[in-house]
Formats: structure tokens, sequence, C-alpha cells
């Protein structure tokens, strides 16, 4: 039977294999408080591995596995204790931090809507899959954080979600596509006249990417709003986490908006600086 310690070291490297952006902002926490940030990246990892990491099998399957996995988590949630490598620990963390249940329904709402939904033809309609897929992360992580007054941190955690998730839209662009999927909403790529499955940069496309990199990058500037409302130790985080997310921005510009022959990275020395950057501002 798996330990508690070998559960969070287990989503320790999850996090650290998939995540390495994110992973790398975890390091400007108490290390007492990085443990839990892991388990909630192991549980949104495993149901993303569900839905698009299990090779050439059925979709009917996947759905069948996305909803045991949830099934599973909830029963053990009510229990409170699992066996599972990775819900053991995100278990824990739940409970002690008492993160609302409901927020993770929500996240696996979304991630099911991967099985049949391939495009979003308004950027509401597309804030409507977010709202589950990564608003939702910043209202799982706020209790960790502990913000000195929850309301007004509320709205600022969620864009920061939306800012995270927009900018991987943005930087996976080819990835999504090769999945058949499209997160650029269709009514943005006509308006600017875009052919997205040539994936060629062209005019147009840059045009296009400016255009949804202004709008995440206000979602930035918004959640930058409920920084002050952290204590010192999560505002050095989510300081560190909001440098480098906005960084690959930064580089899809650098790289001229092409996003199709290779994958844009923020490089080390500027992840480390970020992290550093964090803990100094922070004090």
């Amino acid at each position: 039977m798996v330990t508690l310690d070998e559960s969070y070291q287990r989503c320790k490297e999850l996090n650290k294999r998939y995540g390495t952006t994110y992973y790398a902002s975890t390091f400007a926490l108490p290390a007492i408080k990085r443990p839990h940030v892991h388990a909630l990246y192991g549980f949104c990892r495993y149901a993303d591995d569900i839905v698009d990491d299990l090779g050439p099998v059925p979709v009917d399957v996947r759905v069948k596995a996305l909803q045991d996995f949830g099934d599973r988590f909830f029963a053990d949630l009510d229990a409170g204790q699992s066996d599972d490598p990775v819900l053991k620990a995100v278990v824990h963390t739940v409970r002690a931090f008492s993160i609302d249940p409901e927020c993770f329904r929500r996240f696996l709402r979304s991630m099911a809507m991967d099985f049949t939904v391939f495009e979003y033809e308004t950027y509401e309609d597309l804030q409507g899959y977010m709202d589950g897929s990564a608003a939702v992360i910043g209202e799982m992580m706020l209790p960790i954080l502990e913000p000195t007054d929850m309301a007004k941190a509320f709205q600022p955690a969620r864009d920061l979600g939306d800012a995270f998730q927009l900018t991987n839209f943005l930087r996976d662009v080819n990835e999504d596509l090769d999945r058949g999927r499209v997160y650029i909403p269709q009514v943005d790529i006509r308006r600017f006249g875009v052919d997205i499955q040539a994936c060629t940069v062209t005019p147009e496309w840059k045009a296009l990417m400016a255009f949804e990199i202004e709008r995440t990058r206000e979602l930035y500037r918004s959640a930058r709003a409920g920084i002050p409302y952290l204590p010192p130790s999560s505002q050095r985080c989510i300081r560190a986490a909001h440098r480098l997310y906005g960084g690959i921005l930064d580089e899809i510009e650098r790289a001229d908006y092409d996003v199709f022959s290779k994958r844009v990275r923020v490089p080390r020395r500027k992840k480390l600086a970020a992290v550093v950057s964090g803990v100094v501002t922070a004090r």
C-alpha cells in the first residue's frame, strides 16, 4: 500500500515532468505548502492523461475511465482516505484545506467536454469551458495560499487561472491541432482571415496572435490586483508564476508568433530569475 509521503512524491514527480513552469514557481512557496500544490497538479494531470495520453484507446473507453476516476475520487474523499498512488495525497490536501469538492466536479466536466467539443465559436463559449479547466484551478489554490481577504482575492485568482490557460492555448496551437481541437475562438479566426489548418505564419496569423496575446495580458493585469491580498509567503509564489507564464507570451512574440515549428519555452535562466524576483519582491 502506498504511503502518504509516497503519494505526495508521485504528484511532485508528475508536476516536475509535465508542468515545468508551474513547478518552478512552487519553489517560491514555503516548503510545507509545496506538496499540496503538487497534489492538485497531480489530480489535474491524471485526468488530462485519461483524455489525451492513453494512446490508441477508443473514446468510449476514455469516457468510462474518466468517469471511473471521478467516482473513485469522490468516494475516497467521502471516506477520508485513498489507496490510489495519486489520489491519496489529493484527498489529504482537499480535506486539510477544506477545498470545495464542487471545484473538482466542474474540472471533470470540462475535461469530459474535450471528448465531444473540438472548437469554440466565441470567446464567451470558450470561457464556459475554462470555468472548469482553468478558473476553477485558481479557486482550488486559494485555500492553500490563505489570502487575507478571500472575497477580494477570488476573482483575480480565477483570472490568473484563465490567463495561464489561454497562454497554454496560444503556445500549444500545433499540439491541439494534432488532436483535432482549436481553442482560439472561431469568430476571431474568421475576423483575421486565418487558415489555422495551414499551420503557417502569415501576416494574418500574426495579427490574430497579437490580438489573443493582448486579451490574455489583460487577464494577467486583472490577476495582479489580487496579489496584495495574499500573505507574503504566497505572494512570492504567485508573482513568480505570473512572471513565468507571462514570459511565455514574450517568447511567442520573440519567435515572431511561430508556434508551429517548435514549442516555445521560457529559458531556465529566466525561470530562476522569476523565482528569485518573486521572493525578493515579497520581502
